[in-house]
C-alpha cells in the first residue's frame, strides 16, 4: 500500500467507527431510526474513494472486511454477545449485502470511481429515503413477494436516486448535459422500479449494480 491507501482505509474505518458509535449506542433506544441512519450516512463513503490509488486495496481491505465483521453482527451471528441492534431492527442481511456490492464494484470499476459512486448513492440515499419517505407518508402501499412497499416510497427513490447520480458526477467533474441529464432520469426509474420489485433487503443488491451497470452501459462501454 502507499500513503495515499492507508489514509483512505483509516477514512473509512474511523467513519464507520462513528456511525456505529452513534447507531449503536447514542440511538440504541429508536432501533429502526439507528438502522435508517447507518443506511444513508454510510454513503458518504462514496466522497473518500478518490484517496485510494490501488484497486486491491479499496476493494479488500477498506471493503471487503466489512462483510464478514457485519455478518457478525448480523442476526445470524454465531457469536451472540456482538449482535447488533441496528441490524436486527431490518433485514438482517441488508448490511451484508451492502459490504458486498461495495467490494464487487470497488474491484470492477475501480478505474471509473464515479460509478462506484452511483451504485452507492443509489443504494444509501436512494433506498434509504425510500423507505423513510414511504413508511411515513406512503398511505396507497403495493405488495410484491411479501414485502409491502409504498407508491409515495418509490417516488421517493427515484428522486434522491436522480439527484444524488447528479452529485456524484459533479463531485467526480462530469459535466451536466440535456442527453446526461436524460440517461440519469431514465436510470433512476429502473432503479426505482428494482427497488420496488426487490424483496427482502436483497435491494441491497439489486439497487446499485442496476444503476452502477446502466451508467457504465450507457457512456463507458
Amino acid at each position: 500500500m502507499i500513503q495515499s491507501d492507508y489514509l483512505g482505509v483509516g477514512l473509512v474505518y474511523i467513519y464507520v467507527a462513528i456511525l456505529l458509535i452513534i447507531t449503536e449506542k447514542i440511538l440504541d433506544k429508536y432501533p429502526e431510526l439507528s438502522r435508517k441512519v447507518l443506511h444513508i450516512m454510510v454513503g458518504n463513503i462514496a466522497f473518500i474513494l478518490p484517496i485510494f490509488e490501488t484497486k486491491e486495496v479499496m476493494a479488500f481491505i477498506a471493503a471487503g472486511p466489512f462483510i464478514f465483521f457485519t455478518f457478525l453482527m448480523s442476526p445470524h451471528t454465531p457469536i451472540k454477545s456482538i449482535r447488533g441492534k441496528t441490524s436486527s431492527a431490518g433485514h438482517g442481511m441488508g448490511l451484508v449485502y451492502y459490504s458486498i456490492t461495495w467490494t464487487i464494484l470497488a474491484y470492477l470499476f475501480f478505474d471509473n470511481m464515479v460509478v462506484i459512486a452511483i451504485g452507492i448513492f443509489a443504494m444509501s440515499y436512494g433506498d434509504g429515503f425510500a423507505s423513510i419517505i414511504g413508511q411515513k407518508y406512503g398511505k396507497k402501499k403495493y405488495k410484491i413477494f411479501d414485502d409491502v412497499k409504498s407508491y409515495i416510497g418509490s417516488i421517493a427513490m427515484f428522486v434522491f436516486t436522480f439527484s444524488t447520480i447528479i452529485v456524484a458526477l459533479l463531485y467526480y467533474e462530469i459535466s451536466i448535459t440535456p442527453y446526461l441529464l436524460f440517461i440519469i432520469a431514465f436510470i433512476a426509474l429502473i432503479a426505482a422500479l428494482i427497488e420496488g420489485l426487490t424483496p427482502r433487503g436483497f435491494d441491497n443488491l439489486t439497487v446499485p449494480f442496476v444503476a452502477a451497470f446502466l451508467y457504465w452501459i450507457f457512456f463507458l462501454v
